[in-house]
């Protein structure tokens, strides 16, 4: 399908909407029958029509078939939140006494889903370095029936293979996930590598306005049917018409924003790379990255996340550098229009804890302010981290 129609029409019956421009929010928890007979029919397939809004809902099924037409998958199904989404894409493929192979660090609630969660419920889960394919394979036990992939991965983004992780995985009839948040199904498409289930959090360049949650499954219509008949319709994390439809209204802008996000980051990562206050630049992008290579062949083009380690001797130049900037927002998620940053130091406290991550590691997020606006606002926060 072309791009522009998966945007802008496809699932858009206008005519069943006094041919109203926008999609309507469907705001309704049920649908009625008419006769006892349709409603025989609808219990029977309750996967395909609409009955209850915790099942099945028109504006939220427009959002899903328009993602699964963007990821080349059978299907998709939302759900209220990407961790929801990414919970329930890996409890439809275990149960007591199997195991997981996860990349090493993911999302941080994801970490907690494998590390926390899972083996309260007998499924035990091997945590590895992702930049090696045979790092699974080594990994990999009589009871494995998942590979979970987030490429690239939270913070440093290290890459894995997508192909040959799935490649693996086939051979052994694993099951494979992988949030495919970072790249957006414009830049990245998982399943056409042989990628299971592609989960998304629509928080990030999905919706692109930082106003609505959501997290969304792609997969074949079977493994996605098994979702809905169990995770999604037993636990209930749905997502509500409104935010479905302000996702819908993010999607028609993506191309857009996408194009101007990866020009913009070009442009403050060239200017970074300049600065002396810099001390490494974290970014798969850069030719000089150890995996340049293979995001090229994965990706086609760069988003706007990146890591940087300042050049500092102390928690305080960090944190008077992040205090300082004033078009930089602090904050946590990303892909909106607004720029933002991650600070690690956050997690390095005044009585002396301190977490894995160096206290001198900043996530940028750039979003669709000029470049120039930008790196003026880094150019004085700069001037301010010594003191």
């Amino acid at each position: 399908m072309d791009l522009s129609y998966i945007l802008n029409e496809l699932g858009e019956d206008r005519a069943a909407y006094f041919n109203a421009v926008a999609p309507p929010i469907i705001q309704s928890s049920n649908f009625a029958c008419k006769t006892v007979e349709e409603m025989r029919y609808v219990l029977q397939h309750y996967t395909e029509t609409h009955f209850y809004s915790r099942g099945n809902n028109p504006t939220v099924k427009m959002l899903e078939m328009k993602m699964a037409a963007l990821e080349g998958t059978e299907q998709s199904i939302a759900f209220g939140s990407g961790i929801a989404a990414i919970a329930a894409a890996v409890l439809s493929q275990v149960k007591a006494g199997d195991h997981v192979v996860c990349v090493r660090k993911p999302y941080a609630w994801t970490s907690k889903l494998m590390r926390d969660f899972l083996p309260r419920f007998g499924v035990e889960v091997s945590m590895v370095d992702g930049t090696r394919a045979e790092n699974y394979a080594q990994a990999t036990k009589e009871n494995t029936v998942l590979y979970y992939l987030e490429s690239p991965n939270s913070f440093t983004f290290e890459v894995q293979d997508i192909e040959a992780v799935a490649a693996l995985a086939h051979k052994r009839n694993i099951c494979t996930v992988i949030d495919n948040s970072f790249a957006s199904p414009l830049f990245q498409n998982p399943a056409a590598m042989g990628i299971d289930l592609v989960v998304h959090s629509a928080t990030k360049y999905i919706g692109g306005h930082s106003d609505a949650l959501g997290g969304v499954v792609c997969g074949s219509r079977e493994k996605i049917n098994r979702i809905f008949s169990s995770e999604y319709m037993t636990l209930g994390a749905v997502l509500p018409p409104h935010d479905a439809w302000l996702l819908l209204r993010g999607l028609r802008t993506l191309p857009l924003r996408m194009e101007r996000v990866a020009q913009t980051t070009r442009q403050i990562v060239a200017f970074l790379q300049q600065r002396p206050e810099v001390e490494e630049i974290i970014w798969p992008f850069l030719p000089s990255h150890p995996q340049h290579q293979l995001i090229k062949k994965q990706m086609r083009n760069n988003t706007g996340q990146f890591s940087l380690r300042l050049r500092a001797d102390t928690l305080e130049e960090v944190e008077r550098f992040c205090d300082s900037l004033q078009h930089f927002l602090m904050a946590a998620s990303w892909g909106g229009h607004e720029s933002l940053i991650y600070p690690a130091a956050a997690y390095h406290r005044k009585d002396g804890y301190k977490p894995s991550m160096p206290f001198n590691l900043i996530r940028f997020y750039i979003g669709l302010e000029d470049a120039e606006y930008l790196i003026k606002d880094l150019e004085q926060a700069f001037q301010k981290m010594k003191g």
